[in-house]
């Protein structure tokens, strides 16, 4: 999903929720959010029909396609794609012209995306849009690099803020361990402050793939610091951008260089972190350096954070031992991370709850339809008057 999806997400929830409380005034809520009458009256319609889901960003793909290729050239294709299953449309394309069937590259990989005969490991799409956050801390990506000539099972964990390039955190843990990506955490918000939100992929340790909702002990921890957490696309490395080409710029070093030995790596890996902050130019940056664009965040640290304030409006609950949410006769399924916590919950209508734990939304209730489902992380929670900063 490209990033710019995620503000248009979170528009819309807050629209909706804002649009769905009684005595609200369609007119001028259109007006404050800056969209036309009938687009109010659009995203309305796609909550009652599908809820969050419905407020995805839809293709704009055309319905009828004149020169789309024959069903009869299709069916060439894929009789040639069954044969040889590891053959890609470069490949297949010469086989199907001894056939006199002349086809461009691109057209013949859409009609195997069509047919379902490209993996989903095998697809790279490319970066449609670029993104930079605006100030410094207002996002920080952090992944682990691929362990390919490390000698060790794990590459070094990088921490990098998106605006500055600047690499917050750069160590080689020797493991994904909860205990050993939050130790290095620890230090880097006790040195730099705390970021606005984070942005991760679906690995170990912040992504659990077993559960329902994704979350791990290391992103409830994150969340109660008040950290907005974002998830990049599956298998969509572009969407960490910030941090991939920094790794790609430490895998050039590491070949160039070559390394140390092990008990000496770290010592490497710091005097490789002073020279891409302090010394080495940035292309994005108009050739500054990361350092002189970074500042340190002004959130400070607190390693054992009180629950969250939500407010004194909101409606809050305390999740049983399984992360159940009981509401009357009833559990409902949030999620087994966030035990005993307490969530929020957001009423829209008669029939929807929105669930949110600190600011995050975790979970959609549908009342009617019976089911609880999890939510995307790119929506943000709703607004409270009451609150300094309007929200929950």
């Amino acid at each position: 999903m490209a990033w710019n999806m995620v503000d248009k997400r979170e528009q819309r929830v807050r629209f909706v929720v804002r649009a769905s409380e009684p005595g609200g005034n369609l007119s001028a809520l259109c007006r404050e959010f800056g969209i036309s009458r009938p687009t109010g009256y659009l995203w309305l319609q796609r909550w009652q029909q599908s809820k969050t889901a419905g407020l995805e960003e839809k293709s704009r793909r055309p319905q009828g396609s004149p020169q789309k290729t024959a069903a009869a050239v299709e069916q060439q294709v894929v009789e040639l794609r069954q044969q040889r299953p590891d053959w890609g449309a470069r490949k297949l394309r010469p086989l199907l012209a001894e056939r006199g069937v002349q086809l461009p590259v691109i057209t013949l990989h859409r009609v195997l995306l069509r047919h379902g005969l490209v993996r989903v490991e095998d697809r790279h799409e490319a970066a449609v849009q670029r993104f930079q956050r605006a100030a410094p801390n207002e996002l920080w990506q952090m992944d682990f690099k691929s362990p390919k000539g490390w000698e060790q099972s794990v590459g070094p964990l990088s921490v990098i803020d998106d605006h500055s390039r600047y690499v917050i955190r750069l160590a080689q843990t020797g493991t994904t361990r909860s205990g050993a990506v939050r130790a290095q955490l620890d230090q880097a918000f006790e040195e730099c402050g705390v970021p606005e939100a984070m942005l991760m992929d679906h690995g170990t340790p912040w992504w659990n793939g077993a559960a329902p909702s994704g979350w791990t002990e290391l992103t409830v921890w994150l969340m109660r610091q008040g950290i907005r957490l974002h998830f990049g696309r599956y298998r969509h490395p572009q969407t960490q951008g910030k941090v991939e080409r920094f790794h790609g710029a430490l895998e050039m070093a590491r070949r160039r260089r070559g390394l140390p030995a092990v008990e000496q790596r770290q010592a490497w890996l710091d005097e490789f972190r002073y020279e891409y902050n302090h010394v080495r130019g940035h292309e994005a940056l108009q050739m500054r350096t990361p350092a002189s664009v970074w500042r340190a965040s002004g959130r400070r640290y607190d390693p054992q954070p009180p629950e969250w304030d939500y407010g004194a409006e909101a409606e809050v609950h305390r999740l049983d031992r399984q992360g159940q949410l009981r509401l009357g006769q009833r559990s409902w399924p949030v999620s087994g991370a966030l035990s005993l916590q307490r969530v929020t919950v957001q009423r829209v209508g008669e029939s929807t709850l929105l669930v949110y734990f600190c600011q995050n939304l975790v979970r959609e209730i549908d009342l009617v339809a019976q089911r609880s489902t999890a939510v995307d992380r790119w929506a943000q929670p709703p607004t409270c008057k009451a609150c300094p900063d309007n929200t929950v």
